[in-house]
């Protein structure tokens, strides 16, 4: 999953991102970060690629940037135990890819277990996100991407997963006009 999300930031968003610097990290579990994760212990393994560093910033809950540090969303995604997810490595891969101002900054607003229809406009979780992206835009920065992780809950029902992918284009063209960017990018990560 991870070398996936890498090549997508290699192929697609650092070219994007030039002089961008802030990525809103949502979706459910799988964004927030599970890796290390055992019934309700993290492990606090955190492999090199997860390392903190200086310039990979992120929005806090109480809406101040601090160093980003494994786990990235244990105060967003605040009813189960998080681990290690994909921002982290994200952040890194576009660090390396030497496309981007520093610090990357990172917002997370991923919640385990959630539906896209839990996502869609008016819903707590979309506003959250909106107001998490407010705050991280003003200081003057602007949004590079928005990292969508989500869609196993949406597997359980039949009549969700057939109705998923009208959601998720509804959902994108809403965060783009909500976030005043018509071609912001979406990055969405595919599991075979």
């Amino acid at each position: 999953m991870l070398h996936l999300l890498t090549l997508l930031v290699l192929l697609s968003a650092a070219t994007a991102a030039q002089k961008n610097s802030i990525f809103l990290l949502a979706g459910q579990s799988n964004m927030s970060g599970r890796g290390g994760v055992t019934g309700n212990s993290w492990d606090h393994f955190i492999p090199p690629e997860c390392q903190p560093r200086p310039d990979i910033l992120r929005l806090n809950a109480g809406l101040q940037w601090e160093e980003a540090v494994e786990p990235i969303h244990a105060d967003i995604d605040v009813y189960a135990t998080c681990g290690v997810g994909p921002g982290m490595p994200f952040a890194h891969a576009v660090l390396a890819a030497g496309r981007v101002a520093t610090p990357v900054r990172l917002v997370p607003c991923a919640v385990g277990a959630t539906r896209i229809r839990e996502w869609a406009r008016g819903t707590a979780l979309y506003l959250n996100l909106m107001r998490r992206a407010s705050a991280a835009m003003a200081e003057g920065g602007k949004l590079a991407a928005v990292l969508w992780y989500q869609g196993e809950t949406d597997t359980i029902s039949r009549e969700d997963a057939v109705a998923y992918g009208g959601r998720m284009k509804t959902l994108v063209s809403d965060l783009r006009r909500d976030l005043g960017d018509p071609d912001l990018l979406i990055i969405q990560p595919l599991v075979f």
